[in-house]
């Protein structure tokens, strides 16, 4: 990143700056089944601009913000007119007024650059020690490891730099038998890699590929326990980790209040929701969170009743908050009874949806089900169809969550999660 930068925004009049510098070398890889087809180390580097503005209007005080990606490539006349720019849309944004991060106590030491090619030799590892047969095989892989660097500096004099890992793995899964042949698609994002985890879930999405091939229709179960084991679990969480972010609360969107409840008691488990600075093979390590604040380890909900708000500086000096922070990942504490108490009776459990959504302000339910087991005592058929709704606003008292957790990526989460009074639609036909 060229000095002239900073020369150019220390005189330009603005009340404010901000410049993220984000520099990631990386490998990629990409296999047809088990076989190179191409691979490449590259290197790119983005940054960001943000320009501040105060000002006042009808005796009130406004604080105006723009940002915009400047070319590492770009010239000093390129950046006085991005600047300019920038400065004069800042100017049309009205928003109350805030202060801006300060620097708070001394800076993390920087960490060691990780070993992107030792990381990707443990996912290159971790996909070739993966079962597969006749019935169901990996179709396609492709493996991307980083290794971010990033600078923040502000004119407030925040100067901190932090680097760590961050990967994708994307696989195609195929299964098939003697009529026809699916597909089922994945991706994976960490910091490192998780071997173990990684092989367990693509064996994983090849046994929903093969059951998938001898489903049958979803029938009308009107209301029904619907029991959550793969990534879509985190839709019901990020529902109440959501509602707990300052803009969530400043807008209205959210009614959490420090000290009550964040669901109606329905003899659920208690939610306890913890921010984490770090968790191993996370992509979210970083030190500081994108505006320079210091991430650290917080208590967000516990036993069921909101303790402490997060988010971006604005909404959080909005609601009152000074030391505030936006968290890069999240666990949630598991409950009373294991994974198997809670398979236990009547129950759907949907594996793979079209698209599983919950609606943060509503906290309405939709899903559309592709593949699902449904148990009746001893008894279970393999389904697909119909769909899953109901409102978080009735059911979320009514969770129950396993002992055990499961992690995706920067979230640390209940294996199973049993969502109680859900209203299924059949298939049709």
């Amino acid at each position: 990143m060229e000095n002239f930068i900073f020369d150019l925004l220390k005189r330009s009049g603005a009340d404010g700056w901000a410049v993220r510098d984000e520099i990631r070398t990386g490998w990629e890889f990409y296999f047809i089944r088990h076989a190179l087809d191409q691979n490449r180390v590259r290197e790119t580097e983005h940054i960001t601009l943000t320009i501040y503005k105060a000002f006042e209007e009808n005796g009130k005080k406004f604080l105006g913000s723009a940002s915009a990606e400047i070319a590492p490539t770009a010239t000093e006349a390129e950046a006085e007119g991005l600047i300019r720019s920038l400065l004069f849309e800042a100017g049309l944004i009205r928003n109350p007024y805030y202060a801006l991060n300060q620097p708070r106590g001394d800076a993390a030491p920087m960490p060691d650059a990780p070993d992107v090619a030792a990381i990707a030799g443990d996912f290159l590892r971790a996909m070739k020690s993966v079962d597969e047969d006749a019935g169901a095989f990996v179709n396609s892989y492709e493996i991307f490891t980083d290794s971010v660097c990033c600078r923040l500096v502000t004119s407030t004099g925040i100067d901190v730099t932090d680097v760590y890992p961050s990967s994708m793995t994307e696989v195609v899964v195929n299964a098939r038998d003697d009529k026809r042949e699916i597909e089922l698609y994945r991706m994976y994002n960490s910091g490192s890699c998780d071997a173990a985890g990684l092989k367990a879930n693509v064996e994983e999405t090849m046994r929903f590929g093969r059951d998938k091939l001898r489903a049958g229709k979803t029938p009308a179960l009107g209301k029904c326990d619907v029991v959550f084991s793969t990534d879509d679990a985190l839709q019901l969480y990020d529902y109440f980790i959501d509602r707990m972010n300052a803009g969530m609360v400043y807008q209205g969107i959210s009614d959490c209040e420090i000290g009550k409840a964040v669901a109606e008691d329905k003899g659920g488990d208690k939610l306890t929701v913890r921010a984490a600075k770090t968790l191993e093979n996370s992509s979210h390590n970083g030190a500081f969170d994108s505006e320079g604040a210091p991430v650290r380890d917080m208590t967000i909900i516990s036993g069921g009743v909101a303790e402490n708000f997060y988010g971006r500086r604005m909404f959080s000096q909005y609601i009152g908050l000074e030391d505030s922070f936006s968290p890069g990942n999240f666990v949630v504490e598991g409950g009373d009874k294991t994974a198997a108490e809670l398979r236990t009776g009547k129950f759907l459990e949907v594996v793979e949806f079209s698209d599983f959504q919950v609606d943060p302000a509503s906290g309405d339910i939709a899903g559309e089900i592709r593949l699902g087991y449904l148990h009746d005592g001893d008894a279970v058929m393999v389904v697909e169809g119909g769909s899953v709704s109901g409102t978080m606003r009735e059911l979320g008292g009514a969770l129950r969550f396993s002992k055990e957790q499961k992690q995706y990526n920067n979230y640390l989460i209940p294996a199973v999660t049993r969502l109680c009074g859900a209203s299924i639609t059949g298939a049709e036909g």
